[in-house]
């Protein structure tokens, strides 16, 4: 193949894979500007692939025509405005054809429902007609081959593959309901670290194809798309088609990159991937894409707009992308106009300012660090990138720091080879002098470390041994507490178990018991600083071994810290419970874990990490499909909507549980106190100080009864100490204390 048609193959190609005509016009003028001929060339390659799809599509119809004919079909078949898809209704294989998603240069992407041997909705990708030429079929293969080899959360999944009764190749995978990551982002008004979170996962997907050797070498908003998986925002990372193999290789077909072509999105792409050089492309390609999305995700824009770059043409595009370095993100920011970074800010929840205060510094040092045009300064993997991040969102420090003095002096050097030669010359003659002191000097000094490193070794030793015997002993005093529990002397257990400072790192189901019965007993009698330590051991306990979190514990737990007035431990203990408890899909044990946090009142940042729970236990309130709501599970939902300040729903859920007629019970006692907070905050202040009098009366009647577990008729000691923890609230309310 000669010169000229190599490059004619490159511009059809790139401009074929152009997402619109407005793109693809733009980038004809430059890349032929002066070479007419060769525009009408590549336009006429373009018409007749659209002709050449739309006579294929015909089918047998087409074909039947005798062969002086078929030129004349094509012709008209281009001058049609529209092109022919696979017939709504038609059937693939198994697969029945309900509507069209959306096409590429090569393939199109219809929803598709599966009838055997399940039914469900998937994602069917053809090849379109008149585009299966040896090349196109070889992408094609190689994309669906690189999605089977992955299996990760975050990258959508291959079901199935085979081909057409025309011979087609397609395949069938997972169907993602979602919208590109960029748009989620914005129409959900995302602040920073969320985004941030949603990033770290892309990254540790793409981390995944790089394990299995695939670079996907197309990572832009519109291959990432987010879907709602229980209310939680899943990123889904697509479209591998122009994927390439680190080792081996995706497919038995020939896979040929045409001379010159642009694989990839421009505004999108590494410099080593434009320049098309013999420096071959790797995964940190990938990386710079990554930033460049990253850059998006943080500013609205990315680094090198799309439509500027195709107005530079073919050489400009690639020049841009080899040599000129982009604005940091939080400068780039300031070339905003006024209503443009409102709109920037709003989109992020956040002040213009503050916007440009989170930006720079460590933003600012990663984003630019995964964009820099000397791979070799590149984070190394996409999970290096990603630790980065989640460092700055731990307020750690991050890897990413502006160009050292070294790499500076390096720059330097290169402009100015002469001058620092004749200058290395004398520094190596000085330093050859030093040399030998100097050697001497480090060879003392490492003998000393080696003996530190030894006594340390030592003492860690010792320290290891100590700590062994430490945790054999508590062991043996939380069996023999055991023992005085089972026999009912709480007291003589509950000094022994004052003697443990820490528990053990494997518990053991009595021991669990011991600590549990004796906080119980602690808290009858009123001496809630024991109970308190005795609960927070329990709580260690459930850390290390999950079969002992039971969520009643945790709801004692938080009673007792708030009655030996440890605000501050309580406070500790409510985000450390929230973290634990975020991702449970109990909607009864969500229930339980925020009615505990939201005993008193919260501040912004736990109440808006306690929303998933909040979320859950309000689906299993409103599941139980009856009139009226149990007031065990109306409880939690009524006092995270009060919290909200939603008083209209926090009074109709408290309403909903309420059983008038019940006046010994105290659960019912604290949905009342709800109700009556609810109200007074309406404005109904004689109704909420009747309700709260009626709650008053029932926890004085029951004052001096503090039951122990196994006695729910009227509640355990924790729902009565909780029912009077929350009146003290209400009644300092209302007036009425």
């Amino acid at each position: 193949m000669n010169t000229a048609k190599k490059l004619e193959d490159a511009l059809f190609f790139t401009a074929l894979n152009l997402p619109d005509m407005e793109q693809r016009n733009c980038f004809l003028n430059q890349a032929c500007a002066g070479n007419p001929a060769l525009r009408a060339t590549v336009e006429e390659l373009l018409a007749a692939q659209g002709g050449a799809e739309h006579f294929f599509a015909k089918g047998a119809s087409g074909l039947s025509l005798p062969p002086e004919e078929i030129p004349k079909a094509v012709n008209e078949d281009i001058n049609e405005k529209g092109f022919v898809d696979e017939q709504i209704g038609a059937k693939i294989s198994p697969y029945k054809v309900l509507q069209k998603l959306g096409e590429g240069g090569c393939g199109v992407v219809y929803m598709a429902e599966q009838e055997k041997p399940v039914r469900r909705r998937v994602a069917l990708k053809v090849i379109k007609l008149g585009m299966d030429t040896k090349n196109v079929i070889a992408r094609f293969e190689a994309e669906r081959q690189a999605l089977a080899m992955m299996d990760h959360p975050n990258i959508a999944r291959v079901f199935d593959a085979g081909a057409t009764e025309t011979g087609r190749p397609y395949f069938v995978m997972e169907l993602v309901r979602g919208v590109r990551i960029t748009e989620y982002c914005d129409q959900n008004n995302l602040d920073t670290r969320q985004r941030l979170e949603l990033f770290i996962r892309i990254c540790h997907a793409i981390q995944h194809a790089h394990q299995k050797g695939i670079i996907h070498r197309d990572i832009k908003p519109s291959n990432i798309l987010v879907t709602l998986h229980d209310g939680i925002p899943v990123p889904k990372v697509i479209d591998f088609g122009i994927a390439k193999v680190i080792e081996g290789k995706l497919t038995e077909q020939t896979l040929f990159t045409a001379y010159e072509q642009l694989v990839g999105t421009p505004a999108y792409m590494s410099p080593e991937q434009a320049e098309m050089s013999g420096l071959d492309v790797d995964t940190r390609s990938d990386i710079y894409s990554l930033g460049v999305l990253l850059y998006e995700l943080l500013t609205g824009k990315t680094p090198f707009d799309q439509k500027e770059l195709m107005q530079f043409g073919l050489e400009g595009m690639r020049r841009t992308l080899r040599e000129r370095d982009p604005h940091r993100p939080s400068t780039r920011l300031d070339t905003l106009q006024g209503t443009e970074l409102t709109a920037t800010a709003l989109h992020r929840h956040v002040e213009p300012l503050k916007l440009r205060s989170l930006l720079r510094h460590d933003l600012d040092w990663i984003v630019m660090k995964a964009l820099e045009k000397d791979r070799r300064r590149r984070y190394e993997t996409a999970n290096g990138l990603a630790m980065d991040v989640r460092r700055y969102l731990n307020n750690e420090p991050v890897n990413a720091r502006p160009p050292s003095r070294l790499y500076r002096l390096q720059k330097l050097v290169r402009r100015n080879k002469v001058v620092f030669v004749s200058g290395t010359a004398v520094v190596l003659s000085l330093v050859a002098g030093l040399w030998l002191a100097t050697w001497m000097f480090f060879r003392e000094r490492e003998a000393k470390h080696e003996q530190a490193v030894l006594r340390e070794l030592a003492q860690q030793s010792e320290k290891r041994e100590s700590e062994l015997r430490e945790q054999a002993e508590a062991r043996e005093k939380i069996i023999q507490a055991a023992i005085l529990v089972s026999q009912g002397n709480y007291d003589k257990a509950n000094r022994l178990l004052d003697e443990v400072k820490t528990p053990p790192p494997k518990p053991s189901f009595d021991g669990v018991a011991a600590y549990r019965s004796v906080g119980d007993w602690l808290a009858v009698q009123g001496r809630w600083q024991e109970s308190a330590d005795r609960y927070l051991a329990l709580m260690e306990i459930d850390r290390l071994d999950k079969w002992g979190a039971v969520t009643l514990d945790y709801q004692a737990c938080g009673v007792v810290l708030i009655e030996s007035k440890e605000v501050g431990r309580y406070q500790q203990f409510c985000r450390t419970t929230i973290e634990s408890f975020l991702t449970t899909t109990n909607g009864d044990a969500a229930g339980r874990i925020l009615k505990t946090c939201l005993l008193l009142p919260p501040d912004a940042d736990l109440l808006q990490e306690a929303r998933p729970l909040g979320v859950a236990a309000e689906e299993f309130l409103i599941d139980t499909n009856s009139q009226s709501f149990p007031s065990w599970a109306a409880i939690p939902v009524s006092l995270w909507k009060y919290r909200l300040g939603d008083y209209e729903q926090a009074e109709r859920y408290s309403r909903s549980g309420l059983n008038e007629t019940d006046n010994v019970s105290a659960q019912n006692a604290t949905l009342r106190i709800l109700f009556a907070m609810a109200e007074y905050r309406k404005g109904n202040a004689n109704e909420a100080r009747s309700e709260l009098a009626k709650a008053s009366r029932t926890i004085r009647a029951n004052s001096q009864v503090l039951r122990q577990r196994g006695n729910a008729g009227t509640g355990f000691w924790y729902d009565w100490a909780f029912a009077r923890i929350l009146l003290a609230e209400a009644e300092m309310l209302t007036g009425e204390n």
